[in-house]
């Protein structure tokens, strides 16, 4: 087992429940904008199965796709940052710390105007 020097461990899976919140802001984001799947994937020009996949939680998406996906969505990163880390802290929504949110837990999308 490597050393982690105190470091919290490096989530893997793609089906590890953390990655559920950004997902869930991901879907919400393109949703307010009233993009379907294939109109985000368009605009991102990729195929409509790259935005399903990461949806769905089939694909990760890298530092650098998040970027490009909220610049399309025109959605505020900060917004999604700082609600997950607040979470990681012990402040998530069910007073528990390390809990990722409950699917009656609410997910703040900010988007800005056009």
């Amino acid at each position: 087992m490597p050393a982690t020097n105190g470091a919290a461990a490096v989530t893997r899976s793609v089906f590890s429940p953390a990655y559920l919140p950004p997902r869930t802001w991901l879907v919400e984001a393109r949703q307010a904008r009233g993009l379907t799947q294939v109109q985000l994937a368009l605009d991102l020009g990729r195929p409509q199965s790259f935005v399903s996949k990461y949806e769905r939680g089939e694909r990760r998406l890298d530092f650098v796709e998040v970027l490009e996906v909220a610049a399309v969505l025109q959605a505020d990163l900060c917004v999604l940052v700082t609600e997950l880390s607040r979470r990681r802290k012990g402040g998530g929504p069910s007073g528990r710390p390390n809990q990722i949110a409950s699917r009656h837990d609410v997910v703040i999308v900010a988007i800005t105007p056009r």
